[in-house]
Parts: structure tokens; C-alpha cells; sequence
């Protein structure tokens, strides 16, 4: 059954008995003409152009389509009741994981995936939708030359250059402007928390490794927020509501910016997590009892925030041999390494950052390729 009228809209029962609801300019922008929509899909109507007293009146309805008559435009639409009822797409939930979960990281060889042919292709999108749904990967048999760890991203979309260049080396300095070129330990953090925005894929390709340590470590931040969520919601609320100051001098750059540590999405899911204590700035005192309470649940969720960082039961280990390369989604995955002993050996590692979004489109466009079923990202 279908009715349009000027309070609800458009109402169309399913056979099965749920309900579509459309208000009328909905109803109005999804009109499919040539004067409101180009041949490649983009819209050209202009919605500030529209009548705010919009009506429409119904001159056809069957089992496939509905024409209606908008007024005050006398502007004639035509709409497939089939393409109206379909159920939303909802994404599956990102699968949230720990140490447990070490099996399911995705893995694939450089060989296997960069041809041109199908089966090439059917790896890659294999690999690519593994990224994408743990925020990591490891790729073996890279080849060990310089920009290669480009040329890996360059797979699936663009370098994000930085100050740092197209690509950048990790290895250790006489005296380094950054930790990653010591030997010491880095706790798991995401890298860049002083861009806006900030690069939303890191890639790491070993070159060569000889020195006895230097374990590389993910932590899948998502899930360690969900536990802070259960454990301390009040200190959880704190770090979602409360932007701090992340900052960066070195390398001819100045950069700063002030965000919250953990971002949601409107249905209260995590969307990111910023953690790289290096890099954070003091929050400033409060003046308020209730801002000092404030403050105090701040720091209490950002203590414990850290500590379930360093619980080894949600670390995966990665021992990465010369030619090994991982990929994490720098929103979600924090990434560290145990310390290492740099006078038993060296250790020299190229990286270079990446955006999602490219990601997710060639995970597309090779599903429509290959006629792949779509996985929603």
C-alpha cells in the first residue's frame, strides 16, 4: 500500500508490514530526471531553489512505479516503488579483537596481489577488505628498496606526503629529533595527533633487522575504548567531551591542534582514537570545582585508558623480517615495539601515510570488477 500527503509524505507497507516514511522534499530530491540529476549521478537541483510549500499530487500508481505532479513547480516525477522500499543498508559492526584474535590478521604476499591479472586482483581485494574490517594487515616479500612502502600504498590509493617527505626512515640516530629513530621502546600510540587531519593509514616496511628485540606491537583501540566505556563511563564521557592540545616541532614544521582522544559516531560507536602521550600538551587547571571534578575523571579514564593500552592481553605481536611490511588504520589500530638493542645490531624500517577513503574505494571498485559480493564499509 502507498499514500503521499503533505503531513507525512510518503508512506509505503511492505508486503511484510514495515513501513517507508518519506517527507515530501525527501521524496522531492530523489526525483531521477534529467533536469534534477546528471547521467553520472550527481544531483543538479538546487535544494535552496525548491518551494518550502511543497505538495504533491499522485497521477499514477502500480506495482512498479509512482508519478506524481509537484506544486507549485508542476514538475513531473517518476520513482520505482522498488528502489523506494528497499531496506537501508546498515554496515556490519567492525569486528573488535585482542590478542586472541592474533590468526585473523590478514596476510598476503607482495607477488600475489600486484599483477594485473584476476587472480592478482582477487588477492588484493582478499587482502584490501582484511584491512578494512581489523584495521591491519601484514604484506611478506616486499621488495627492499627505497619508496617501495609508496609504491605498496600507491596499491590502493595516494601518499599522504608530510614534512616528513613521501616516505620517511626509522632507524636510530646519534641524536634523533623523534623516539622512532632510538632504540628504546615505543608504547602503542596512533602517529600524527598534531595534524588536521590526521593521516588515516601508516605503512611500515622492514629493510632490514639484526638487532636482538624491536617486536613489533597492535593494539585495536576501538576495543580498548569500549572496555574504558564499561569500566569508567564517567572518565570515558570525559575524554570524548574534552578537546586537548597535541603538538609537534622538529623537521622544519610546526604543527598543533586540539582534538578529543576518543571520537564517536552519532549512534555512540567509536569513529577514532588520538593516543600518543609524546605529543600531548598539559591541560590547562580548572577554576571551578566542577571543572576540577571534570578534569579529575579526565585524567582518572586517561590513566586507565593507558593502562589497558599496555595490558598485554590486547596486544598482537608482529616479528617483521627484512621485506615484511604492516598497515594500520592510524584511527583505530595503535602500533609500538619493544625496545631493542641497538649495539648488537641495526634496524632500519621505511613508512610512509595513506587515507582511508582510497582504501575503501578501490575495495569497491574491484568488487564490481571481479562481480564480487559488496561489503560495506
Amino acid at each position: 500500500m502507498i499514500t503521499v500527503d503533505d503531513r507525512v509524505g510518503l508512506r509505503l507497507v511492505r508486503a511484510d508490514g514495515s513501513q517507508v516514511l518519506l517527507p515530501l522534499p525527501a521524496l522531492r530530491d530523489r526525483c531521477e530526471c534529467t533536469e534534477c540529476q546528471h547521467p553520472g549521478g550527481q544531483r543538479l537541483v538546487d535544494p535552496a531553489c525548491l518551494p518550502v510549500d511543497l505538495h504533491a499530487e499522485v497521477v499514477h500508481v502500480d506495482n512498479d512505479s509512482l508519478q506524481v505532479v509537484w506544486q507549485p513547480e508542476r514538475h513531473h516525477s517518476t520513482y520505482s516503488l522498488a528502489a523506494l522500499a528497499l531496506a537501508p543498508i546498515v554496515p556490519p559492526a567492525a569486528p573488535l579483537w585482542t590478542a586472541e584474535d592474533a590468526d585473523l590478521l590478514v596476510r598476503a604476499a607482495h607477488c600475489d596481489l600486484v599483477g594485473e591479472d584476476t587472480e592478482s586482483q582477487r588477492e588484493l581485494l582478499r587482502w584490501l577488505r582484511g584491512v578494512a574490517a581489523m584495521g591491519c594487515g601484514v604484506m611478506t616479500g616486499v621488495p627492499i628498496e627505497d619508496g617501495e612502502v609508496a609504491r605498496v600504498a600507491e596499491l590502493f590509493g595516494f601518499v599522504r606526503r608530510t614534512n616528513y617527505g613521501r616516505w620517511f626512515d626509522v632507524r636510530t640516530h646519534v641524536d634523533p629529533t623523534n623516539l622512532a629513530n632510538t632504540s628504546l621502546g615505543l608504547p602503542p600510540h596512533t602517529d600524527n595527533p598534531y595534524r588536521d587531519p590526521v593521516p588515516t593509514m601508516q605503512l611500515l616496511h622492514c629493510h632490514h633487522t639484526s638487532a636482538s628485540g624491536g617486536l613489533n606491537v597492535l593494539v585495536d583501540g576501538w576495543r580498548v575504548a569500549d572496555e574504558l566505556r564499561q569500566l569508567d563511563p564517567a572518565g570515558f564521557l570525559q575524554l570524548v567531551a574534552r578537546s586537548v592540545t597535541f603538538a609537534y616541532r622538529g623537521d622544519g614544521a610546526v604543527l598543533r591542534t586540539a582534538a578529543p582522544l576518543i571520537e564517536l559516531e552519532p549512534n555512540g560507536t567509536v569513529r577514532a582514537v588520538r593516543s600518543n602521550h609524546r605529543s600531548l600538551q598539559q591541560l590547562p587547571a580548572a577554576s571551578s570545582d566542577t571543572e576540577a571534578e571534570e578534569l579529575a575523571d579526565w585524567y582518572r579514564g586517561y590513566s586507565l585508558f593507558a593502562r589497558l593500552v599496555a595490558d598485554a592481553s590486547f596486544h598482537i605481536q608482529v616479528q617483521l623480517q627484512p621485506g615484511d611490511l604492516f598497515i594500520v588504520d592510524n584511527r583505530r589500530v595503535l602500533h609500538g615495539r619493544t625496545a631493542y638493542d641497538s649495539n648488537g645490531g641495526t634496524r632500519h624500517l621505511q613508512g610512509c601515510y595513506a587515507d582511508i577513503d582510497g582504501l575503501h574505494s578501490t575495495i569497491r571498485v574491484l568488487e564490481a570488477t571481479l562481480d564480487q559480493p559488496v561489503v560495506v564499509q
